[in-house]
């Protein structure tokens, strides 16, 4: 029971404690948020640009098998070339849409990643339909009868890719790059804040450091000074000394019995 009287914190050791433990809560959750910045920033934007490097590189292939569509000899070469351009339609569609799902911001700057992003999916949407329309016309040139009628029908089909389709392939890269451009702002701004977090963590825990050191020696002064002033009372050579211990007197012994 001494041993634990002794070992029994004081209001100003508890006090000290508390306050430590709440400068480390507060340095955790801060660290926490910075931490789950870099996550969102890696698996949102990192793999994001990715995604949107791949679209544009599949939208490209894209352009380039209708291209070889347009000049295939042969209808098995026709229907060889352009039976992947539903596979590749999907895929390009697919990572749009989960792009799409991810938690997309607005910047500091007032650039809109929902926004851009639907210009994305409109303009591939507007190419698409051009692009098929070009198809059903080469379709029609190889089921046509007659030479001049599939020339015809082709010289159509090509005018149509050029003056159509290709606009709509700008208008996807163009709408690609402001993308782009949004990503990158939203992911700076991640980036500051993560930034200003660190700094404020820092500051914090220097400066909550210093505070509980010098309230530590504020609150240590008063125990010192009472610690000493209880050893003093106690040392034979202050000027207070216990009291002696009084012998008895003489009139105060029994008398001798005398035999």
């Amino acid at each position: 029971m001494t041993f634990l009287q002794s070992c029994r914190p004081s209001a100003s050791q508890l006090l000290v404690s508390l306050l430590i433990g709440g400068l480390g809560y507060m340095s955790v959750q801060a660290l926490s948020d910075v931490d789950q910045d870099l996550r969102i920033m890696y698996t949102e934007y990192t793999l994001g640009a990715a995604d949107l490097a791949h679209i544009s590189a599949d939208t490209m292939r894209y352009r380039n098998t209708l291209i070889r569509a347009l000049s295939a000899e042969s209808q098995k070469d026709f229907e060889r070339i352009t039976e992947s351009l539903p596979v590749q339609r999907a895929k390009i569609q697919h990572a749009v849409d989960r792009y799409a799902a991810a938690g997309l911001r607005v910047s500091r700057s007032g650039r809109s990643e929902p926004e851009d992003i639907e210009a994305v999916r409109q303009s591939l949407d507007q190419y698409f339909a051009v692009a098929s329309i070009t198809v059903q016309l080469l379709t029609q040139e190889w089921r046509a009868v007659s030479v001049a009628e599939r020339e015809v029908i082709r010289r159509k089909a090509e005018e149509h890719a050029s003056d159509n389709a290709g606009p709509k392939m700008i208008q996807v890269s163009l709408a690609l790059d402001r993308l782009l451009d949004t990503v990158s702002a939203v992911a700076k701004d991640m980036r500051d804040d993560g930034t200003q977090a660190i700094q404020r963590t820092g500051v914090l825990i220097v400066g909550g450091s210093i505070f509980l050191a010098v309230l530590n020696l504020l609150l240590a002064g008063p125990r010192s000074k009472q610690a000493l002033q209880a050893d003093s009372s106690n040392d034979p050579a202050s000027g207070s000394r216990p009291n002696p211990i009084p012998r008895p007197r003489a009139e105060d012994s029994p008398p001798r019995t005398v035999r």
